[in-house]
C-alpha cells in the first residue's frame, strides 16, 4: 500500500520507510546501540546458516527415501505456509525480529531443501545452479549499487514496486484459477513466453535487492535500534529465497526444453 510517494522507500513489502520512522525510537533516551550495515551482513549470513540446517535436513530425507516426492511434500508445505506467516509478522511487529527472522530462515529451508531435492532429481546439477547465479546476483548487485551504476531513485523504486506488484497478482491469480482446476497456459511453460517470463521475474527480484540496500543505508543512517539489523537481514532473506526459487523455476523450464 502507498500512503504517499515519499514514503515509498523499498519495493520489498517488508522494508518501507515508515518502517523506520515510526517507531518512536529517535530520540529515545533507552536507546545505546544503533543498527550498522555490518551488523546487517553478519545477521544475514546466520540466517543463511539456519536455513541451510534445516535445508539440508529435508534434502537427506528425501534421498532416504529413495528420491520419493512425498516423503517431504508435507515439509514443504510447512515450510511454505510457516515462513508465510512468519513474513507477515515481522513485517506488523519488527520488534520481533530477533526471534521470528531465525524461525522464518528454519522454515524457508524446509521448503527449500524439499524443492531443490526434488528439482535436483529431474535435472541433475540445478541446484548448484541456482545457488551460484543467486549469490552471483546478490554480488553484482551490491558492486552495481555500491558504486552508484544503480541508484535506488524514486522513479527506480516505483518502477520495481509495481512491477513486483504484478507479479504477486498474477501468482495470487493462479493459484486461485488452480482451485477451479484452471491452468494458465504460455508464462508457466517451458516455451519462450514461459521462459521469457522467468527472466522478467529474476531481474525484478535482483532489483529488489539495490532498494533494500538503500533502505538499510537509510535505517543506519537515521540511528535505527539494534533490532533492525535482525529486521534488515530478514527483509534480505525474503529477496534472496525469492530470487533463488525463480531461478530454479528459469532453469528447470531451459532444461526440460
Amino acid at each position: 500500500m502507498m500512503r504517499s510517494t515519499e514514503m515509498m522507500r523499498s519495493s520489498n513489502p517488508v522494508l518501507q520507510d515508515d518502517t523506520f520512522a515510526g517507531n518512536g525510537y529517535r530520540n529515545s533516551f533507552a536507546q545505546t546501540e544503533t543498527m550498522t550495515t555490518h551488523g546487517v551482513v553478519f545477521k544475514t549470513l546466520l540466517l543463511i546458516v539456519f536455513a541451510l540446517l534445516t535445508a539440508g535436513w529435508t534434502w537427506s530425507k528425501f534421498y532416504q527415501s529413495g528420491g520419493n516426492p512425498n516423503s517431504v511434500s508435507a515439509l514443504v508445505m510447512i515450510g511454505a505456509i510457516g515462513g508465510l506467516i512468519l513474513a507477515v509478522t515481522t513485517a506488523f511487529k519488527p520488534t520481533w525480529a530477533p526471534v521470528t527472522a531465525v524461525a522464518y530462515a528454519l522454515f524457508e529451508g524446509l521448503f527449500i531443501g524439499g524443492m531443490s531435492a526434488i528439482m535436483e532429481a529431474q535435472f541433475s546439477g540445478i541446484v548448484i545452479q541456482a545457488a551460484g547465479l543467486t549469490f552471483g546476483t546478490l554480488t553484482a548487485m551490491l558492486i552495481a549499487y555500491q558504486s552508484g551504476l544503480v541508484r535506488a531513485t524514486e522513479g527506480f523504486k516505483m518502477g520495481v514496486m509495481a512491477a513486483t506488484g504484478g507479479i504477486a497478482l498474477v501468482y495470487i491469480a493462479t493459484m486461485a484459477l488452480g482451485f477451479f482446476g484452471v491452468q494458465v497456459p504460455f508464462i508457466f511453460g517451458n516455451g519462450l513466453a514461459g521462459i521469457g517470463f522467468s527472466l522478467f521475474v529474476v531481474v525484478i527480484a535482483a532489483l529488489n535487492f539495490v532498494i533494500d540496500f538503500d533502505f538499510i543505508e537509510q535505517g543506519q543512517a537515521k540511528g535505527a535500534p539494534k533490532y533492525m539489523e535482525w529486521y534488515g537481514a530478514f527483509a534480505l532473506m525474503v529477496t534472496l529465497v525469492w530470487l533463488y526459487i525463480e531461478c530454479l523455476r528459469l532453469l528447470s523450464k531451459i532444461r526440460s526444453r
